[in-house]
């Protein structure tokens, strides 16, 4: 089989395709799971500084298409968290945690308190108050929180961006600036549904950010779009499902790939996207470079 090991963000992985924030990274014995099924790295559940119950339910709308959820970012903050890490690196792959934070202060103290072999700021979520997009649409605040982080850490550090932005770009190059060693493609689009019947919006919180296949041609020009302007990696994340969508990231400039709501599949969508990624680039006699960025090569 073709050779999909590399540098991604800093990291060392046998393959490029990840575990995605906020899915099955609550628990370490999710994360070594992940791990067992093929994943190249794990991202754990975005954790703050204190405990966070989320958004009343319900919390999930679930779509042909996808799903919007609005869960809120509960956790039972980064002081309590560490031993999750530590189950999840019996793994044997990189764990990187994904955190968040209302300030850069908030963020560079949650960093420094937590040991991991990378971390994942999210600057992205589209319905938790004070935290995630709120912070991350604006270019000034992107590179203050990435900036501090970087001065207190001596591992890789990721940005992960929003798309309910005007320019998604213009982040992209703040994070740059500040000093991150790769950003992550994209978050949730803010979404909500409505009951017919009684004319409430359905979820607890109202809005929500939808996930799966209907945001994956968004992620896909946002990748394309980054990866012209940055000089860093750009990891892709956004709808993928099988080894042609992971393909298609990769084509458009990904360095590697983050797997989120597939996982409703279980966890055998790790296995499957390797074996189909590897088979591809055998019966095409290419390297994982030659792929990676094609499609801006054919422009």
């Amino acid at each position: 089989m073709s050779s999909l090991a590399g540098e991604v963000g800093g990291l060392i992985l046998e393959n490029p395709v990840m575990l995605a924030a906020g899915i099955l990274g609550t628990t370490g014995a999710s994360l070594r799971r992940a791990a067992m099924a093929g994943a190249g790295a794990v991202v754990t559940k975005s954790v703050g500084s204190i405990p966070r119950d989320g958004h009343p339910g319900p919390t999930v709308v679930p779509l042909d298409i996808g799903l919007i959820n609005a869960m809120g970012l509960p956790n039972p903050s980064y002081r309590e968290f560490q031993e999750e890490i530590d189950i999840g690196k019996t793994g044997g792959i990189p764990v990187v945690a994904s955190i968040f934070g209302a300030d850069p202060d908030e963020f560079a103290s949650i960093a420094s308190g937590l040991t991991a072999d990378a971390f994942e700021l999210n600057l992205s979520c589209p319905h938790a108050e004070k935290y995630g997009a709120e912070l991350g649409r604006y270019p000034e605040a992107v590179q203050s929180v990435t900036k501090a982080v970087k001065a207190r850490v001596r591992v890789p550090v990721w940005v992960k961006l929003t798309p309910n932005t005007a320019d998604i770009v213009e982040l992209g190059l703040a994070a740059q600036d500040g000093g991150a060693d790769a950003v992550v493609a994209i978050n949730t689009l803010k979404a909500m549904a409505i009951d017919i019947e009684s004319g409430y919006p359905i979820l607890g919180n109202r809005f929500g950010g939808l996930s799966g296949p209907a945001i994956k041609p968004v992620a896909v020009r946002c990748v394309y779009d980054l990866s012209s302007a940055l000089d860093i990696p750009v990891i892709g994340a956004g709808g993928v499902s099988c080894f042609v969508d992971a393909i298609e990231m990769i084509m458009a400039g990904a360095s590697g790939v983050q797997i989120g709501t597939a996982l409703q599949r279980g966890y055998g969508v790790f296995g499957e996207i390797i074996e189909g990624l590897s088979a591809y680039l055998e019966r095409r006699s290419m390297r994982l470079s030659d792929l990676r960025g094609l499609a801006m090569r054919r422009t």
